[in-house]
């Protein structure tokens, strides 16, 4: 088993702190795999009958437990949540662990019963520190299924059987009554706008619907963790700035999928090589930074100026460049846009082996020495 050492150790200061812990995250990313790392006698399935049967009458069944009890699936069971809260109360000597796919309804769901109770970790696939293999997890992605499966062929054999059974049984399941042939067409077209800045208005008119129903469509992929929308920061007001979020599959196998781009041949010649690796890069440094997805931005100006990734932190504010070249340099755009953002430090990412200088305020940093957690200048 692959050891996922910065999530458990994420996700146990977050145990630390509340008496219900929630790991979210896609289906088949390894949410039970993590969750079975902390010891725990009580292990509830809820896609398991028999487990599912011992909750019928739930207080009953967890009123006597000790120690940390595990709750999979658990947005099939929504009832439970208010229990939980009566339960953490009045037993200290309980701690909950749960587990689900369904974001947006989880959250809603928990949040309403056990606030102030319940932390959230979200989880995505293997990174880089995971496995140490970067042309192979750029290729596959990350799903422990694709990335450790025997050969590429398996692996997108895989992909391609997840992407069926989450749109034919995930999605229903989800109370949302939308045919699986329409959302894979509307997935496919997406993936086509892979890194770039999403117009609502050419989506609909290209796919023949509303405007709020490319948002709906938008909305259950986001919730479900499948897309990322990288909202544009907006603060400064002198400027005339993009107002559109950028669009990522968040998994670079599923995209690869989505383009039939079925081997490192295929990848390193394909149009969409850049786009690629800037949405790869970008999931493996959210990771690093350890920062939600509305802490994130990027920064674009109508005369031309950008910055892939911009965040604060520290009272202080920082930015990335995502370039799949041999050595990537200083630009104009980049130093207008540290001049617009008054960047403390500016990360250029790239693929290659060494990591360098640019100016005391401009780094070069190869993909395999992303620091986990994100070290800053002087902080």
């Amino acid at each position: 088993m692959i050891q996922r050492t910065t999530d458990s150790q994420r996700l146990e200061q977050m145990m630390a702190l509340f008496p219900v812990s929630a790991i979210l995250g896609a289906r088949q990313c390894g949410k039970t795999t993590l969750a079975r790392t902390f010891a725990s006698d009580h292990f509830f399935d809820l896609e398991n009958p028999r487990h599912l049967a011992r909750l019928e009458t739930p207080q009953l069944t967890l009123e006597g437990l000790k120690g940390l009890i595990v709750i999979d699936e658990i947005q099939r069971r929504p009832n439970l949540f208010p229990l939980l809260r009566v339960l953490v109360d009045y037993q200290t000597d309980q701690r909950y662990l749960i587990l689900g796919s369904a974001s947006r309804d989880l959250m809603q769901q928990s949040s309403e019963s056990l606030a102030g109770r319940i932390g959230y970790y979200h989880l995505g696939g293997f990174q880089l520190q995971d496995v140490d293999d970067m042309e192979t997890l750029w290729l596959r992605g990350g799903y422990p299924r694709a990335f450790l499966a025997p050969g590429d062929h398996e692996a997108f054999l895989w992909i391609e059987h997840y992407v069926s059974t989450f749109l034919e049984r995930d999605i229903p399941q989800l109370g949302i009554s939308i045919p699986a042939p329409t959302l894979r067409r509307f997935w496919t077209m997406i993936s086509h706008y892979h890194g770039q800045e999403l117009n609502y208005s050419e989506l609909a008119r290209s796919f023949g619907i509303s405007d709020m129903t490319v948002r709906k469509y938008l909305e259950i992929l986001a919730g479900t963790f499948m897309v990322r929308l990288l909202a544009p920061w907006s603060e400064n007001l002198s400027k005339r700035l993009v107002k559109r979020p950028k669009i990522y599959l968040r998994d670079s196998g599923l995209f690869h999928g989505f383009m039939t781009i079925f081997s490192h041949e295929q990848l390193h010649t394909h149009p969409k090589l850049g786009a690629s690796w800037e949405g790869f890069a970008l999931e493996n440094i959210a990771f690093a930074l350890n920062k939600r997805n509305e802490e994130l931005f990027f920064y674009r100006t109508h005369g031309g100026t950008e910055l892939d990734l911009f965040w604060q932190h520290g009272g202080r504010n920082w930015g990335i460049e995502f370039k799949y070249a041999d050595a990537p340099g200083r630009t104009k755009s980049l130093t207008t846009a540290m001049k617009d953002l008054n960047l403390s430090h500016a990360w250029i990412i790239y693929p290659g082996r060494e990591s360098y200088s640019l100016a005391k305020d401009i780094t070069v940093c190869s993909f395999k020495d992303i620091p986990v957690p994100w070290k800053y200048p002087d902080l």
